[in-house]
């Protein structure tokens, strides 16, 4: 997903304003921009440079983990970069193949028929949309069950299921997004005329509601089964951790309190750059099918869908810093300098934090038991 850039007669500090792959510039039928794209280039590289170094650090994690019990984690979380790459790459070359040719003003061509570049990139967006999302909920019922389940997790989860899972989600993510193909909703171009949606301002149907209900209703889902799979993992470990202090118990080893702070910060990085979007699409459409009052509403609206893409693009950006910054080795050292050498890390928390203490589920769970 990528967020389009805004110009106008009148720039306004939100047409000065990035969070996206690449930027795009409104042209109308007799205009074309002037703005150089260095800073849609520089800010498509930047994403991709990102994904591929988190994509580099998961893949070497998930060779030498390949028979431990993380190493269902590691898949999902490549195949999760590995997908923001592509998205990136793909979008950012149709965005800027639109930035130098420029784009029609309508869904349809000359012809009178459905406009190709304009479906594909609509149905791009939708797909690399909600792919993340689907994979951040998957994720995180994994580790829900391999933090209070241990055992069910060693005998259920395993490698293979978890590639089924992936094809699955993307397929149901392709299915989504071939919606309009079977007539449930339309892609057409938004404003300012730079990328391609679902049809929520125009002309909307009944059709262009139920497909904006199913995208943002899925959406939406997905975030709320994370949010209380991660809210239970993170108050098994917590509860583990106090019982290790009253009862001498070993409780949760390192690498399961890493995988669980990586899955709260997707989390939390998804809900900042999607809610707005989804929830924008949903109050548009439904404001859009009942009619608008005047043009200062539609303006509105239209401003709206604007800021919410912007966010929604960052969140490829984001999604590979996670794993980048949030990773043992990463947190041991900003512990270590936040302590400023007055702990001793030898009986920190972080003094587990080894490779050795990387056992699998059923060796975990023989040891409590």
């Amino acid at each position: 997903m990528l967020a389009m850039q805004h110009y106008n007669a009148s720039p306004t500090p939100l047409a000065n304003h990035t969070l996206a792959t690449a930027e795009v510039a409104a042209v109308g039928p007799n205009e074309r921009s002037s703005h150089s794209p260095t800073v849609a280039v520089l800010s498509m590289t930047l994403g991709i440079v990102s994904n591929i170094l988190a994509l580099f650090i998961l893949a070497k994690a998930y060779k030498r983990m390949r028979r431990r019990s993380k190493a269902t984690f590691l898949l999902f979380a490549s195949s999760l970069v590995a997908t923001d790459l592509a998205g990136h790459v793909i979008l950012g070359a149709l965005v800027l193949q639109h930035y130098m040719e420029g784009v029609k003003q309508n869904s349809l061509n000359d012809s009178g028929s459905v406009d190709p570049s304009c479906q594909f990139l609509g149905g791009c967006m939708v797909f690399f949309g909600l792919c993340p999302l689907f994979m951040g909920c998957a994720m995180a019922a994994e580790r829900c069950l391999g933090v209070t389940r241990p055992l069910l997790h060693a005998s259920w989860v395993s490698v293979a299921r978890t590639k089924l899972v992936l094809v699955l989600i993307w397929l149901m993510a392709l299915l989504v997004a071939l919606l309009p193909s079977f007539h449930l909703g339309r892609y057409t171009y938004q404003h300012p005329k730079t990328w391609c949606f679902i049809s929520v301002l125009e002309d909307t149907r009944a059709s262009d509601m139920a497909f904006v209900l199913i995208f943002s209703g899925l959406g939406m889902v997905s975030l709320a089964v994370a949010l209380v799979c991660n809210t239970i993992s993170g108050i098994t470990l917590v509860h583990g951790r106090i019982r290790q202090r009253t009862c001498s118990r070993r409780s949760a080893n390192s690498h399961d309190i890493e995988m669980v702070v990586q899955l709260l910060g997707i989390m939390v990085t998804s809900c900042i750059c999607w809610i707005p979007l989804l929830t924008f699409d949903l109050m548009t459409v439904v404001h859009s099918y009942h009619g608008f009052k005047d043009e200062d509403e539609v303006d509105y609206y239209k401003k709206l869908l604007l800021t919410g893409v912007r966010l929604a693009s960052s969140n490829q950006v984001l999604d590979p810093w996670v794993y980048i910054l949030l990773r043992r080795a990463v947190l041991r050292k900003i512990y270590c300098l936040s302590t400023c050498g007055r702990v001793n890390l030898q009986g920190s928390t972080f003094r587990h934090w080894e490779i050795s203490s990387l056992q699998s589920s059923e060796k975990k769970s023989v040891s409590r038991i």
